[in-house]
């Protein structure tokens, strides 16, 4: 099977799957859903929206962000690592919102990853969830999976997103990164499958015998 007719497999049959894929992360505007992708940082989905309800009940705009002590901030996120950088980082960026950009989240990749604690990944992700902007945020799921799937060569997670976009055409890439995060977490997981074990993985290469070696992002 080339590659062009797995990533057609994959992108068939996760539609199928999840044809309306919610956002995994609680937020309400473009602001609180970009605090909740930093602090998603190396921290599960599920522990970020135990940990946001607390924080943006006492801020949930920039302004009044800004103004909360970083320690306060601090504490409340610790559940989610990384507090001390974390917490550093919110305070700044939204203090830089109010003070540059009318206390609104911009919506350019310029812009947002020149926040303090936003990089690219974080800046996709904020492209296309909170404005439909066509991006393709690759986090571990995807980086592995496209590896398992023969659709990259996955040397990091900058080349397995260049590798996605040139397959899957520009109007798939918002709703298909988040199906092939679902599928990862559910079927397709770092210890569950090693590439002959989920539906997709025996679909893609159904003569592969041996486990296959993901490349770390």
């Amino acid at each position: 099977m080339k590659k062009a007719e797995r990533a057609e497999l994959v992108q068939q049959r996760l539609a199928e799957l999840y044809p309306d894929p919610p956002i995994p992360l609680d937020h309400v505007d473009p602001y609180t859903l970009l605090i909740a992708v930093l602090l998603s940082a190396q921290c599960t989905d599920k522990r970020v929206n135990q940990v946001t309800p607390e924080l943006f009940r006492l801020a949930s705009d920039p302004q009044t962000m800004a103004e909360l002590p970083v320690e306060t901030i601090r504490e409340i996120i610790k559940p989610c690592g990384l507090s001390p950088q974390k917490s550093k980082a919110i305070s700044e960026l939204s203090a830089i919102l109010v003070k540059q950009h009318d206390g609104q989240v911009p919506q350019t990749f310029e812009e947002l990853e020149a926040l303090p604690g936003v990089g690219h990944k974080t800046a996709s992700v904020v492209m296309a969830q909170a404005f439909g902007i066509p991006a393709f945020p690759v986090d571990t799921h995807i980086h592995r999976l496209a590896q398992r799937w023969g659709l990259t060569s996955g040397k990091n997670v900058k080349q397995t997103e260049q590798d996605l976009k040139k397959l899957f055409p520009e109007s798939s890439w918002n709703p298909l990164h988040l199906r092939i995060i679902y599928y990862g977490r559910e079927h397709c997981t770092a210890r569950g499958c090693d590439g002959t074990v989920c539906e997709i993985c025996r679909a893609c290469y159904p003569k592969r015998r041996s486990a296959t070696k993901t490349r770390k992002a």
